[in-house]
């Protein structure tokens, strides 16, 4: 079978003056389905950020494999980035563009058909309800507002596969759950989600099947009926601390 995304044995490696070699992720291997959406469950300093910055060609892996569509990371790293969309909490908009601008820079710098953007543009002010304030600039927006721009510039381009990291961090309750029903949507369209949390409850509700990373490792990977059935325990937070451990006091 051939996966959208295919990862074995990635790694990658930082040198720290005080520490020295530091595996931040270490020999990892997973893959996922078209149509799926596969949860990467660790805390924070867990490897998912930077697992998930090599998949998307900002960091070059240590050794290992990754590919996108068979598109290698290292080898076609254009390739990759046509693919793909990354949405991150902390990645900021340009200020001084309206949120159609911005839509429609995206769509372009990531090759879109050209003849195609202005329609792409329309469809996806109207999809996230952004037309009454297409024409604003970004700085002026809500919090709210700016998260449903940066969805959309994330699937400006309609890419198959799509990275969400963190992608709730620092939003409130209702545009948090808005957030996860994007998601969900996307997911019923057929692209490929991969989707980095630390909030149990957010993995128990959107995810087919969870990693549970922990210090650079995957301890497990499987859907949460089949952690369950492993571990005897119902809470995913439960299942997790039996896999990673509690935390030091």
């Amino acid at each position: 079978m051939s996966y959208p995304v295919l990862v074995r044995g990635l790694t990658k490696t930082f040198y720290d003056e005080s520490r020295g070699e530091i595996r931040a992720v270490d020999g990892i291997d997973f893959e996922c389905g078209e149509g799926e959406i596969f949860g990467l469950l660790g805390a924070n300093g867990a490897g998912k950020t930077t697992t998930l910055r090599m998949l998307s060609t900002i960091l070059t892996p240590t050794s290992g494999s990754a590919a996108i569509l068979n598109h290698d990371v290292v080898r076609d790293p254009e390739g990759v980035r046509k693919h793909l969309g990354f949405y991150s909490a902390g990645t900021a908009l340009y200020p001084r563009l309206t949120a159609r601008e911005t839509i429609e820079f995206f769509a372009r710098i990531n090759q879109y058909p050209s003849s195609r953007v202005p329609e792409r543009v329309r469809y996806l002010v109207d999809r996230f309800g952004i037309s009454k304030y297409a024409d604003v600039r970004v700085e002026k927006l809500s919090t709210g507002m700016k998260q449903k721009v940066s969805l959309a510039r994330t699937v400006a381009h309609d890419p198959p596969i799509i990275i969400f990291d963190e992608p709730t961090v620092g939003l409130d309750v209702l545009n948090a759950l808005e957030a996860q029903q994007t998601i969900k949507e996307l997911r019923d369209e057929g692209k490929t989600i991969i989707f980095s949390t630390h909030i149990m409850s957010e993995a128990e509700r959107l995810c087919d099947r969870i990693a549970i990373i922990h210090g650079g490792r995957i301890l497990d990977c499987d859907t949460l009926a089949g952690l369950r059935e492993k571990t005897g325990k119902h809470y995913l937070e439960d299942i997790f601390v039996q896999y990673a451990g509690r935390p030091a006091e």
